[in-house]
């Protein structure tokens, strides 16, 4: 996939998140994410957090006061602003460690598995993909399994096994 844009991730760590993948990882599958979707230049931000972030800004903005697995929070240009007054910001992915690790578990699926697949899914609703209906879910659905087989994972739609990606 030579020569299509992709993104670069700045990674933050917001909490200690014992389990989670490294930063070359993170970085990576949000890069295929966004090479399979058709490429895209501009910058994201990752970030990994606690319970208690995502739950107030799942509460803030989805009005869900729970915590989540991800939220994606796609930039938007302040009105008044020419196009090209600052570099292209794509957006902030937000992740709870603690929460994809209950639900690797809960769903027996590998723990990298399911951390691609939350990378990959913040990435594609940064690109304007949804799941709201159901054309617009089998669409995105569509672009998480071939990002994520093109890696070596498993659907996460589909039956789990116990591959160790």
């Amino acid at each position: 996939m030579s020569g299509i844009p992709t993104p670069s991730v700045d990674i933050q760590w917001a909490s200690d998140a014992p389990d989670a993948p490294d930063e070359s990882q993170l970085s990576g599958w949000a890069r295929h994410a966004a090479q399979v979707a058709g490429g895209v230049a501009g910058d994201i931000t990752l970030r990994i957090v606690d319970e208690d972030e995502i739950r107030e800004l799942n509460r803030d903005y989805r009005g869900k006061d729970k915590p989540t697995n991800v939220l994606s929070f796609p930039f938007e240009m302040p009105e008044g602003l020419p196009a090209d007054a600052m570099e292209p910001l794509l957006g902030d992915i937000i992740i709870c460690d603690s929460v994809v690790r209950q639900e690797a578990d809960e769903q027996h699926k590998p723990l990298q598995a399911h951390w691609a697949h939350m990378v990959t899914h913040g990435v594609l609703h940064l690109l304007g993909y949804d799941h709201i209906d159901d054309d617009d879910a089998a669409v995105m659905e569509a672009l998480e399994i071939r990002a994520l087989a093109e890696q070596g994972f498993d659907d996460p739609y589909g039956e789990s096994t116990d591959n160790t990606n």
